[in-house]
């Protein structure tokens, strides 16, 4: 027997985590391996999760492991220096300070100091509202379940299952969730979690429910006997995936699974499905925490499309203590705001002013041609999920639907939908589109979208696998139900058919041939249909690059799925968080084969759109438009800017910027070019109307620097309104900018603007602007462009010997109105 003599070096104790990972270190070997925790005399097999956390061993408690048996020296040798080196690193600790990718805050909110808890924006907003924990609450339904013969079949089933969708979320999932939905898989598959519920089964008669239950109590209950508050709260590991266990086993118990919201909510939990967040009143959702949820999960991209904020990063454990009370969700900075006081609340009423104003800008614009400043008509569409995002999809100015998720329809189900299902759905969309085309993407089911009622077992490499059109010829019922679904809702307007994750011609040939077979069956039947409908495919797989040629023979268009497409062309999985940051599909690689793609379909006369998230960046599309890309479809809610950038391009300077980006040698190189890409634009008069605010209702500096910034982006004089804003703050920092009578001039010299501007808040009573030169009524700030040489200098030179003058003052703070203030500095000063 060999033994391994330590210190718990676990700050936070043997708690879930770190006792997953123990126990994976031990799994391999043959040998018997016992944990002992010395301080309180208590020992467990160190292959068992569970065992090793009730041992209630905290930070350092004397501790050993014995190893006795066949293989123990091969063991001591791999253990002793995971124990001495790496046992520690287990128990990270939840990010108490922004990642290193957050953005900073702003200055103006900074300032205010407020208490916040970061996480990371997964879809931007700020909203406010009561945070509201979601978790199953009642389990007696449950334990009322009657005892069956079949329970311990049932048991096992329900664990497998179990293990199946955990296994699946960790393919979803970054950060912190990983090694919390590890441990919930090694705790569910100890033989002691099963063995417990057996033994309660077994001794006391109880029906599957009432033992699983009385299992979780057991096990709960020594864990709140814990001196460490944190294995205290560990108890919400084995309620979480006892629930799970239960809701599985018992499907038709609906404890704790409907949402109700009744007020302004931020809602916070481990995750939700699809089914529950259209269930949702938006009217009320304010927000989502959602700890566990995938960046491209489908509640997500719904929440997108909803515009409803999102933060992940976040543990329930850690906003427990907040139920009920009201918080402030920042997606937009990666933080969720609590005990917000009147300033704070200041801060996010005058961002939301602003989102609103630049909001109603972009949508008076929605209506207009996606079209280049030079005449080129682009499309631009939206991706959807459901009928339901249709009306909002066109009301936000999308020109038809590039992509229709039709898996949406098959998910969070016990069964398919049947064929007049689907056509109403379908119908009902193209109703909504009139005239507007509407591509239908046939389900994408299968791989990681697992489906409860189709035999599609568990893969080890679900995106890689058995997925979307490779699944159809074994489910060939289903999916000519869904064909002539999509084809007699066609009738009834401009209807298109794609088809995900080919990569053979064969692939393309054999749906041709069942789509033909369902055209002559309606026909036969004489159901209304359309007669033909054009055909494209997804290009997700890259191998298809090199048989373009062929396909252009056989469909009539191609969208790219760049999100699929990126992590096949580099073999990195984008929810890895070890390899996420080789994710990034503005690479020479990347370009090049879209380029590829697109100059060969163009011969061909086959037209190529993109409908990953790569083509609602619009920090891209500049350059997607210079490749040749023909359509974009992309979130509702990411239209407007969309088009708004759209109409300021000259496609000929995108060509350019395409060309020389393709000759770049790294992604770093081609962020430089997008970086010094400028704008064609109409130059705007240093003074204008839209950037004097008469009242400005702001109680303090801070408000009136951060909304005097925020108006410039809002009036596209700069698409950098926070750099901007730290710009005046740096100056304010070296000296005041007051400079009495009532008036402060805030200036900077900066990159961040775009044309040269001065804007104007006079505010409807004095505030303190940290200065002795006295409280401030009238805010003059002059926003610069780097290249003005001396005119900085002389504009502000003429201000201040004009406010010298009492009349020129008295008549500055007795105008009316915006455009009497105009009229005023026109005629006193010479810019």
């Amino acid at each position: 027997m060999l033994k391994i003599e330590f210190i718990c070096p676990l700050p936070n104790g043997l708690h879930a985590r770190p006792a997953w990972e123990l126990k994976e270190q031990c799994a391999p070997f043959a040998s018997e391996i016992t944990f002992f925790n010395h301080r309180l005399n208590q020992h467990a097999d160190a292959k068992s999760s569970l065992a090793l956390i009730s041992t209630g061993t905290l930070f350092n408690d004397p501790c050993s492991l014995e190893i006795k048996g066949a293989d123990e020296e091969k063991a001591w040798r791999i253990l002793e220096p995971y124990i001495q080196q790496r046992f520690a690193d287990s128990d990270s600790e939840i990010l108490a300070a922004p990642p290193e990718n957050t953005r900073p805050l702003p200055r103006s909110l900074l300032r205010l100091n407020p208490t916040l808890i970061y996480g990371s924006g997964i879809a931007p907003g700020v909203g406010e509202g009561q945070l509201m924990i979601f978790r199953p609450t009642s389990l007696e339904a449950y334990r009322s379940q009657a005892a069956s013969v079949q329970d311990s079949t049932l048991l096992e089933h329900s664990l497998a299952t179990l293990a199946e969708q955990l296994n699946l979320q960790l393919s979803v999932l970054d950060g912190q969730s990983k090694p919390i939905i590890n441990a919930h898989l090694s705790l569910i598959q100890d033989k002691e979690f099963a063995g417990n519920i057996r033994r309660q089964m077994a001794q006391h008669r109880l029906s599957l429910g009432a033992a699983t239950i009385e299992n979780m109590n057991e096990v709960c209950n020594k864990l709140a006997q814990s001196a460490s508050e944190y294995l205290r709260e560990r108890v919400s590991d084995i309620q979480d995936i006892t629930v799970r266990l239960l809701q599985i086993a018992y499907p038709q118990v609906t404890a704790g699974k409907v949402i109700t919201l009744i007020e302004p909510t931020i809602l916070v939990a481990d995750d939700i499905t699809p089914s529950q967040f259209l269930s949702l009143d938006k009217t009320l959702l304010q927000g989502m925490v959602l700890a566990k949820t995938g960046r491209t999960s489908h509640t997500l991209i719904l929440a997108r499309a909803a515009g409803i904020p999102v933060l992940s990063g976040i543990e329930t454990a850690q906003v427990q203590y907040l139920a009920g009370e009201p918080v402030i969700i920042d997606a937009n900075g990666g933080v969720l705001v609590t005990q917000a006081n009147d300033a704070v609340r200041g801060y996010y009423q005058v961002a939301r002013n602003l989102a609103e104003l630049q909001r109603q800008q972009q949508l008076a614009a929605a209506g207009l041609k996606a079209q280049t400043v030079d005449g080129v008509e682009i499309e631009l569409a939206a991706n959807i999920g459901t009928a339901l995002e249709a009306p909002a999809a066109f009301a936000n100015g999308a020109e038809g639907i590039g992509l229709f998720r039709t898996e949406m329809l098959f998910m969070d189900r016990d069964s398919a939908p049947d064929e007049q299902e689907q056509f109403e759905a379908y119908q009902q969309v193209l109703l909504d589109a009139g005239e507007r085309t509407v591509i239908f993407r046939t389900m994408d089911i299968g791989g990681d979208k697992k489906i409860s009622y189709l035999n599609i077992g568990e893969e080890e490499n679900p995106f890689l696998g058995y997925r979307a059109v490779r699944i159809y010829p074994e489910f060939t019922d289903l999916f000519t139900q869904q064909l002539r679904a999509i084809l007699r809702a066609a009738a009834w307007g401009n209807a298109r058919l794609m088809i995900p994750m080919v990569h053979t011609l064969d692939e393309i040939l054999w749906v041709k041939q069942q789509l033909n077979n369902a055209i002559a069956a309606l026909k036969e039947e004489g159901l209304r249909h359309a007669s033909s409908i054009e055909l494209g495919i997804m290009i997700e797989v890259p191998s298809v690059c090199f048989i373009i040629d062929h396909f252009c023979d056989e469909v009539d268009f191609f969208s790219i799925g760049s999100n699929d497409m990126t992590q096949y062309l580099y073999a990195v999985d984008r929810n890895n968080p070890r390899v996420a940051h080789l994710y990034n599909p503005i690479t020479p690689s990347f370009l090049r084969m879209l380029r590829q793609i697109i100059d060969v379909a163009h011969k061909r006369n086959r037209w190529v759109g993109i409908c990953g998230e790569l083509g609602g960046e619009t920090r891209y599309l500049p350059l997607l438009l210079g490749l040749g890309v023909d359509e974009f479809s992309m979130s509702s809610t990411r239209i407007p800017a969309a088009k708004t950038l759209l109409r300021q391009l000259d496609l000929s300077a995108c060509k350019a910027l395409a060309t020389q980006i393709c000759e770049c040698r790294s992604g770093e190189q081609i962020e430089q070019q997008l970086d010094q890409f400028i704008l064609p634009q109409q130059s705007k008069p240093l003074l204008a109307r839209e950037n004097i605010i008469i009242p400005a209702p702001f109680s303090r500096k801070e408000q009136v620097i951060q909304y005097l910034c925020g108006n410039l982006a809002v009036q596209g004089r700069t698409n950098n309104p926070q750099e901007l804003e730290e710009d005046i703050w740096q100056r304010e920092e070296i000296v005041t900018t007051a400079v009495g009578f009532g008036v402060a001039i805030p200036h900077t010299k900066s990159t961040h603007i775009q044309h040269s501007s001065i804007s104007i808040a006079r505010l409807p009573q004095a505030i303190d602007w940290e200065s002795d030169m006295g409280e401030v009524e009238l805010v003059i700030m002059l926003t610069l462009g780097a290249n003005e040489g001396m005119n900085h200098v002389k504009v502000f030179s003429q201000l201040a010997r004009k406010l010298v003058n009492k009349t020129f003052r008295q008549a500055l703070f007795a105008a009316n109105s915006a455009d009497e203030m105009l009229a005023l500095l026109e005629s006193e000063l010479q810019f």
